[in-house]
């Protein structure tokens, strides 16, 4: 597999071309025909997806000298099926009606209970049924992980890394939900949400896997390189995700514009604005944030109130600051030529993303 661009077509396609074999053999399980439709709501999520993190695994895997083994890009694949997990139970959690532009999980197996007219409550049967899709695509996950084919050695030096990204994210869930239970929060708790949330799962543990897996130990400069690369470009991608979910163009993002703010995500962003606002537009902003019903008149609003509070410019300052402080460790990591070209790539790829 040659290097020529991080997030190549070509790596695209042996991720997909993986998860649908990997998926095609878990068919025959199901045996009874009413558990199609969970397999028809896996297909077309897993069809999707920007395919960061199995990249950045197995460019890491890349830096740290492995050859061009198959088996690493089944194991970085696996990751895919984590992130649908998280994302659908994220939806859940969330209440989110929309996901790269197609119904969320939840409501679609709701959509699917009101046609057929069944009994009992369609919200309640259409999260009950995403909560299992989501925990079987994790279990999934890591079946796909440990029959990757790569040697025992190597899963073994990875699997304590493995272990703390899983435990790091659900963490990182709860945090967030805590967050928004409690209403007000400091940048520094948000960052410590998007810390776990995704800044270590989106970019450096999936990196150090690739490392590990090929090190067979976790040396100095590899710890070095995920703190220093890996946490920096993992904030910067949380940070991104922040401004897009405020700012973002639907057609791009997939979620109604100003999704984020219906919610009631206390982020970066939020925090930020917050800590800098005038009596008024705090006013506001408590008074709107977080309202379902928001329209697109209080969606103007709170945009307006964090560009003149100067969050936007802040988050954007900071994503580049960010950036170039990770480049400028990764000048300094012992990796392979095609892996710094391509880190290099995938850095700038994840934090100036438009969906």
């Amino acid at each position: 597999m040659t290097a020529y661009f991080a997030l190549s077509d070509v790596l695209r396609s042996e991720v997909d071309l993986r998860l649908r074999a990997f998926v095609d053999r878990q068919r025959p399980l199901a045996g009874a025909a009413e558990l199609s439709p969970l397999f028809a709501a896996m297909d077309d999520f897993l069809a999707a997806g920007k395919r960061l993190r199995p990249a950045f695994c197995y460019w890491g895997w890349r830096a740290a000298g492995g050859g061009d083994d198959p088996a690493v890009v089944t194991a970085a694949a696996s990751l895919e099926l984590l992130q649908a997990s998280a994302l659908i139970h994220d939806d859940v959690m969330d209440a989110s009606d929309l996901r790269r532009g197609r119904p969320a999980v939840h409501r679609r197996f709701q959509a699917m209970h009101e046609g057929a007219g069944w009994r009992g409550s369609a919200a309640q049967f259409g999260e009950g049924a995403a909560v299992l899709l989501g925990s079987l695509l994790l279990v999934w996950s890591a079946e796909m992980w440990r029959g990757s084919g790569l040697p025992p050695e190597a899963l073994a030096a990875a699997e304590p890394i493995h272990d703390l990204m899983r435990t790091e994210l659900m963490f990182g869930q709860y945090l967030d939900l805590l967050e928004q239970a409690q209403g007000e929060s400091t940048f520094e708790s948000a960052l410590r949400v998007a810390l776990h949330k995704s800044g270590k799962y989106s970019v450096e543990q999936p990196l150090r896997l690739g490392l590990v897996l090929a090190a067979r130990a976790q040396e100095a400069w590899i710890d070095r390189l995920c703190v220093e690369y890996g946490q920096k470009v993992g904030i910067a991608f949380q940070l991104r995700d922040d401004v897009l979910g405020v700012f973002g163009d639907p057609a791009e993002t997939g979620k109604p514009a100003g999704d984020d703010l219906r919610e009631g995500k206390r982020t970066m962003l939020i925090a930020r604005t917050l800590s800098t606002a005038s009596a008024e537009q705090a006013a506001d902003v408590r008074l709107l944030l977080g309202d379902p019903e928001l329209d697109a008149a209080g969606i103007e609003r709170l945009r307006a109130i964090i560009e003149d509070t100067g969050a936007l410019a802040a988050s954007e300052e900071m994503i580049k600051r960010y950036l170039d402080d990770a480049l400028n460790s990764l000048e300094r990591a012992p990796v392979t030529p095609e892996a710094h070209e391509a880190l290099t790539q995938l850095a700038v790829a994840a934090t100036s993303r438009r969906s």
